[in-house]
């Protein structure tokens, strides 16, 4: 059997004549334009929330961030802010360096809450994060300790070579936690 006898025995050749008829065709233009209508408006609804949404951005720009810097998205934020922390310890006197650890303490504080884990104090923000977040947890809260020391004894000595470690602690608790 040929396609001219399936087209005949099946009438496709009849309904294909039929449904491309001007007459046919005049009369379907409005359901035409009503459902292009309607094409047109969900296309635009679904590129509007798609850019609205954060899915654009999470999947492409820190993506594409990441690829172009080498680094996790956000950490370029994180670097500059531990400049400026880190620029205050230039002449290495202890007093900036006292300056320093309480900045450094305060962002960490910060990205702790940034990052969605819940508590009042640093030490409950700490202990909620956890040595999965905060490896070096016992180290930041012995820091943290010699930041209150800092801060509630004007008195308080602190040697220059262990504020140096403590930033360093707490330079890779804050890149640690920014980084994920």
């Amino acid at each position: 059997m040929t396609w001219e006898q399936l087209y005949e025995l099946w009438g496709i050749r009849d309904f294909i004549y039929f449904i491309s008829s001007p007459d046919i065709q005049q009369k379907l233009l409005p359901v035409k334009l009503v459902f292009i209508a309607f094409a047109i408006f969900f296309f635009v609804a679904v590129i509007y929330f798609y850019v609205r949404s954060s899915y654009l951005q999470r999947h492409f720009l820190q993506d594409t961030a990441e690829f172009l810097l080498w680094q996790p998205y956000g950490l370029q934020g994180v670097n500059r802010r531990w400049k400026q922390i880190m620029k205050k310890t230039e002449f290495g006197f202890d007093n900036e360096y006292k300056l320093a650890l309480i900045d450094a303490d305060d962002f960490l504080y910060q990205v702790l809450e940034e990052r969605g884990f819940k508590g009042e104090t640093f030490e409950e923000l700490a202990n909620n994060a956890g040595k999965k977040v905060l490896p070096n947890l016992d180290v930041i809260m012995q820091a943290h300790e010699v930041r209150n020391s800092i801060v509630y004894n004007q008195d308080y000595r602190l040697d220059v070579e262990q504020a140096k470690r403590l930033l360093s602690e707490y330079e890779s608790a804050i890149k640690n936690i920014a980084a994920t």
